[in-house]
């Protein structure tokens, strides 16, 4: 419902829940501003008085910021009162600042607005020299200069209500109070999780990144050359950034309002970018020395020409064909294999996988979708009709509950967590389910902390809950799903009371969740790999899928189904085709019209009928001799595939390897010729994140040395293997995928150029995109979902008295997949710089191991040895390794035995032996 009011002597509308100062904003009126900030998540305070207007009728001034006009206000911005007004509060602030020129940040908001405000300077004494606080240099990537604040509480806001962490706040009183991190520590010792979030709030300089004050820049946050808006290279959120490039190097990154962050970063997407200037950046084209030794022994990287030569880019493209060409002319096509890349754009992922199929004539592609959510797309595939997400992760706004359940979003999500803490402070309830704690726990409803590897059974106990009780949406179920009463019956043989001695969680909690999810308005469940890297894991992802649609939570505001992506174009990569038994759009390669389409777009093109191998099957393959070359771009499977000294092994028995990167991996290691690819931050294309946005990443600056972008690359090793391919930019690559994809109906380049960003299935050229889908059926034969019933499957391997503990692994908020960006970012290394694996204090104690010790860890696989570290969230007689580290690789350990339906491996649970290393001397 809209006003009218009156503004500066013209009649103005007001949307309902508008403020004056935004109405002002809207019509062109700029009124000065310091304690509101102008973004998404952020609640207006009005406690700087910088934005204060006069109403007519009324005794005191009325900050603009705060107030909400009322039909037939005279609002006056201008005129001697207000002006004077706000020029007295910017001269009091400006009172305990340093001068402009000597600021620690001289282009700050702070000084725009004294600047709009005519005020230069202040008349009243400064601060005494006893109060001024000392700078704090504690933290690795931000510095705070509180001299420089002027307590608009911004940061406590950004802290404590958009980013939800809580570890700023106020002290003090009067003259005293101050700006303190929690324990009332410097920042570097709090626990701060370097979002940065207050950093981007600040108007002052107060708080800044470390790089604006500590290199060229030294203190000013306008002086760079450029900005350029792009996509963060981490996780699936997608967050939007904006590149400060300066000197042709990137100089910070900023957070900026797109659809799935609304400026918010985390500290990967915010301080992790520096990794594109290492020293360890390939720059040059590499060939194999015929004098070298055995492939895949450790290459110093800072030294890769111990066992390779430079070679200019015809020589290596020319090695690198013939020996691909070769395989394919001795043994046939499928001699060759390849694995993409979810790092890489999706016009990058689409030529990658139409050169294995047009060039060596079967479906042998794969990439790490294969790794994290295989398993989750197989059953959304069978269940659904789509292997996309339902709804996008910020509709929890709207839902009554959410179910998280085997991931941990804080860690591997930090951008989405914040909306679902946020959801959590409303009153929505959270409802954590994962063998693990975890941070989020504190913000939760209710967490299920249930036994690994019993999932379905706990699942399925409260699914018996919710037939039991007939608390089930019938109208739903007649009208949009099928199997409804095989399910029903296969269900009643899981109650909570014999559920619960499997899965370890109370059968009265079963009940009460079964009965809260059922009754609620809307709801929403999401899930990581904790679901789907186990053999069962498409057993898991049906009964999530059975949930929802016993409760008819699918299709409306607030409900859905939402497998959280891992890498920041897992979800694209799969859309364009880099799976083995889809071409683009999960289209089927077994069915003959979808081949017929390729064919056509391919220009005669035969496409395989027979599915292709899956990424473990390559790698049997491989070690088998029956796969004699590989071209691998930007995936490092001797660090990322489970048993992974048998996929090193497989590698190593390779005749032609080809592998496409920015660093010299472990995988680089077992190449023949290594082809100098960009990061991301080189890049143009586009990508697709969890929340199926399609969104324009943009290079902010070049490929160092002789490196190229993927996708010219992929064009000219193609062009010498015979292929006749004519692509000049990504945008034509992009038209031939809307060829063969109907998600991208609507979505074109110009448009994405434009707009940053749209979702799919998007309806028209102005529709922003379709945030929820399936309200009106799904996409499987009569518009029906299915119900497939789950049976439970104990894990591949269980403790025995050998091997009597259970591994579990994952990521760290600072470390990213194989650690091959992340551990040569200097922010984030410097935070988690070793090798590290969490137990429970008890199990520690148990074991003789103090935190800090080296331990030896051993499955039937092989043995690392790695520090300790005490965590309460690992259940006891567990342990948590993460898989970043090469000097303790997790994958050594990993069992590789697969989920029959989606072929993942179960990285999740596997059968150890811990053991304290005699004589080992604790870390300090």
């Amino acid at each position: 419902m809209s006003i009218t009011f009156r503004l500066d002597g013209r009649d103005v509308t007001a949307n309902e829940g508008e403020s004056i100062w935004e109405v002002a904003k809207r019509h062109g009126t700029r009124i000065p501003h310091l304690c509101h900030k102008d973004a998404p998540g952020y609640r207006s305070d009005g406690n700087c008085r910088a934005c204060m207007v006069e109403i007519e009728g009324e005794r005191t001034l009325a900050a603009s910021c705060i107030r909400a006009p009322r039909e037939g206000m005279v609002v006056n911005s201008a005129g001697e009162r207000p002006e004077k007004a706000r020029q007295m509060v910017m001269e009091l602030l400006l009172a305990d600042q340093p001068e402009q020129e000597a600021a620690h940040d001289r282009s700050s908001h702070l000084w725009d607005m004294a600047e709009l405000t005519n005020v230069s300077g202040s008349r009243f004494p400064a601060m005494a020299a006893d109060h001024v606080p000392l700078l704090d240099d504690s933290h690795v990537a931000m510095r705070v200069n509180l001299d420089a604040c002027i307590h608009c509480n911004l940061c406590v806001r950004a802290c404590r209500e958009v980013q939800v962490n809580d570890v700023i706040g106020m002290a003090g009183r009067g003259h005293d109070a101050k700006i303190v991190f929690d324990f009332d520590d410097p920042m570097g010792a709090s626990s701060c999780v370097a979002c940065g979030e207050c950093v981007q709030a600040c108007p002052t300089g107060a708080l800044m990144p470390a790089t604006a004050l500590d290199t060229a820049q030294k203190g000013d946050s306008r002086d760079y050359d450029r900005e350029v808006k792009s996509v963060c290279p981490y996780c699936g959120v997608g967050c939007q950034i904006s590149y400060k490039v300066k000197d042709d190097r990137i100089a910070w990154v900023d957070g900026i309002n797109g659809p799935a962050n609304e400026g918010r970063l985390c500290v990967k997407g915010r301080f992790g970018f520096d990794y594109i200037t290492h020293p360890h950046r390939l720059t040059k084209p590499l060939i194999r020395r015929k004098d070298a030794p055995e492939k895949g022994l450790n290459v110093d990287p800072a030294n890769p020409w111990t066992h390779f030569r430079e070679a200019s880019w015809e020589e290596a493209l020319e090695v690198a064909a013939h020996g691909l060409s070769d395989l394919r002319s001795y043994y046939g096509g499928k001699a060759v294999a390849g694995f993409g890349s979810a790092k890489c754009s999706n016009e990058e992922a689409y030529l990658f996988q139409k050169l294995i199929r047009q060039g060596f004539g079967h479906n042998n592609v794969d990439h790490c979708t294969r790794l994290c959510h295989a398993s989750s797309v197989a059953a959304l595939m069978e269940n659904v009709g789509s292997g996309a997400v339902t709804a996008t992760f910020n509709e929890i706004e709207n839902a009554d509950i959410a179910i998280v359940i085997g991931s941990n979003p804080i860690e591997n999500h930090p951008v989405a967590a914040t909306y679902f803490k946020q959801f959590a402070k409303r009153g929505g309830k959270l409802v954590l389910m994962d063998p693990r704690g975890m941070g989020l726990k504190r913000h939760a409803w209710r967490s299920l902390q249930f036994k690994p590897g019993t999932d379905v059974a706990m699942l399925n106990a409260i699914m018996n809950v919710i037939v039991e009780e007939k608390l089930y949406d019938r109208q739903y179920i007649e009208g949009f799903t099928e199997g409804f009463f095989e399910f029903r019956d296969h269900i009643r043989a899981f109650p909570p009371e014999r559920m619960a001695e499997l899965c370890g969680v109370p059968a009265e909690t079963l009940r009460e969740v079964a009965r809260e999810f059922a009754r609620a308005r809307a709801g929403m469940i999401f899930w990581g790999m904790g679901i789907s890297q186990h053999i069962h894991g498409t057993d898991n992802s049906r009964c999530l899928i059975s949930l929802a649609l016993l409760c008819g939570h699918v299709g409306r505001p607030g409900t859905g189904l939402h497998p959280l992506r891992g890498q920041n174009n897992v979800q694209g990569a799969s859309d364009a085709g880099l799976i083995p038994m889809m071409l683009p759009d999960y289209q089927l390669v077994a069915e003959a019209d979808n081949r017929e389409l390729f064919k056509h777009i391919w220009k005669g093109t035969e496409i395989d009928a027979k599915p292709g191998l899956t990424v473990v099957e390559i790698m049997d393959a491989m070690y088998r001799g029956e796969i004699r070359g590989m071209y691998i771009l930007g995936e490092n499977p001797a660090m990322s595939d489970p048993d992974v000294e048998h996929a090193r092994n497989a590698m190593a028995k390779l005749e032609h390897l080809v592998v496409q990167d920015v660093f010299l991996t472990e995988t680089a290691n077992y190449a023949d010729v290594i082809l100098p690819a960009s990061a991301w931050a080189e890049k143009t294309g586009t990508a697709t994140n969890t929340n199926r946005q399609v969104q324009m990443g943009r290079p902010a600056v070049s490929p160092p040395g002789e490196a190229r972008e993927d996708w010219r690359i992929i064009v000219a090793l193609a062009r010498k293997l015979g292929l006749d391919w004519d692509y000049d930019h990504p945008r034509e690559v992009f038209s031939e995928m809307k060829m063969s994809m109907r998600s991208l109906h609507h979505i074109t380049w110009e448009r994405l150029e434009r707009e940053g960003a749209v979702t799919y299935p998007c309806l028209g050229p102005e529709d922003p995109g379709q945030a929820v889908v399936f309200g009106d059926g799904f996409p499987r034969r009569a518009g029906r979902a299915k119900f497939t019933p789950a049976r439970v499957t104990p894990p591949a391997e269980i403790p025995d008295a050998n091997f009597p503990m259970i591994l579990t692994t994952g990521r760290q908020l600072e470390h990213w997949h194989t650690g091959s960006m992340t551990r040569r970012a200097s922010v984030l290394d410097a935070v988690e710089p070793e090798a590290n694996a969490s137990m429970h204090p008890r199990t520690l104690a148990k074991l003789g191991i103090a935190p800090g010790d080296m331990f030896r860890i051993t499955t039937r696989r092989g043995a690392i040895e790695i520090m300790a570290r005490a965590d309460r969230a690992v259940s006891e007689d567990m342990v948590f390794v993460p898989f970043a580290y090469v000097e303790a690789s997790a994958n050594v350990l990993t069992n590789p035995q697969l989920d029959p339906f989606g072929k993942i491996p179960e990285f999740k649970f596997s059968a150890c032996r811990v053991e304290r290393i005699e004589g080992a001397v604790a870390a300090e």
